[in-house]
């Protein structure tokens, strides 16, 4: 069965050549023009992807967002924006966007990235995810480092008593990193494995996220969890 893309976009030449890509590229595609619309869709078609616009008139992507993930809709969203600021992506991702593909966009990178999103929601084979480390945890479904703790299966994770609450995208990085305790993940490989498609040294994506979760995980007086090595990438370790 072909996956089904919700769009939304208020722009009728980028609404209709986006749709028409889609469709070729094998997804079964409803199109509209504002966000009420998309709302309405997506309650009553349940899509296993949406593709958002942020500047929409009356209710915006931003709304859009906000909305479904008040409602307990988890379904992956990728958002359309021509707003490049730092500070307009963050509102995004914090509105419960999964991803963000910047304006003017090349449709391939739409492609990559909605197939990585799909990936991550298990509706496309994934690889097999990198072996446990035996010595992590008593629980063989918790993942522990660091003065983290981890459930994958519920997608929970703890520094000590206090819970974390995490995005999708969040909780994918910190568990690749976890699984990798004390190791250095090169950006490559940490963005194939959480994107699916490395989108080159000019990219933000990933330097976005670990500031989401430093401001997460870190407390004062207490070591922060991710550090940066310089050129290569981060690594997870407590000191």
């Amino acid at each position: 069965m072909p996956h089904t893309v919700l769009l939304a976009e208020d722009d009728r030449a980028i609404r209709n050549a986006l749709a028409r890509a889609l469709t070729l590229e094998g997804y079964e595609v409803t199109a509209v023009a504002d966000g009420a619309a998309a709302l309405e869709q997506a309650a009553a078609t349940t899509p296993d992807v949406l593709v958002l616009d942020v500047m929409m008139p009356g209710v915006d992507g931003l709304e859009v967002c906000r909305e479904l993930r008040a409602r307990g809709d988890r379904t992956p969203i990728l958002m359309l924006t021509a707003l490049v600021e730092t500070a307009d992506r963050i509102a995004g991702l914090d509105a419960g966007a999964d991803d963000y593909v910047p304006k003017p966009f090349e449709v391939d990178e739409v492609f990559a990235r909605l197939r990585a999103l799909l990936r991550r929601a298990g509706k496309e084979p994934v690889t097999t995810p990198a072996p446990r480390p035996a010595d992590t945890a008593q629980d063989p479904r918790t993942l522990a480092a660091a003065g983290l703790r981890m459930d994958p299966s519920a997608r929970r994770v703890w520094r000590g008593e206090r819970e974390i609450e995490l995005t999708r995208t969040e909780f994918d990085l910190l568990e690749l990193l976890l699984r990798h305790a004390g190791v250095v993940l090169d950006h490559t490989t940490i963005y194939d494995r959480i994107w699916g498609y490395d989108f080159g040294p000019g990219s933000k994506n990933l330097a976005v996220y670990v500031g989401y979760l430093r401001r997460k995980l870190d407390e004062p007086g207490a070591p922060q969890l991710i550090h940066t090595v310089r050129g290569v990438g981060y690594v997870l370790r407590e000191g």
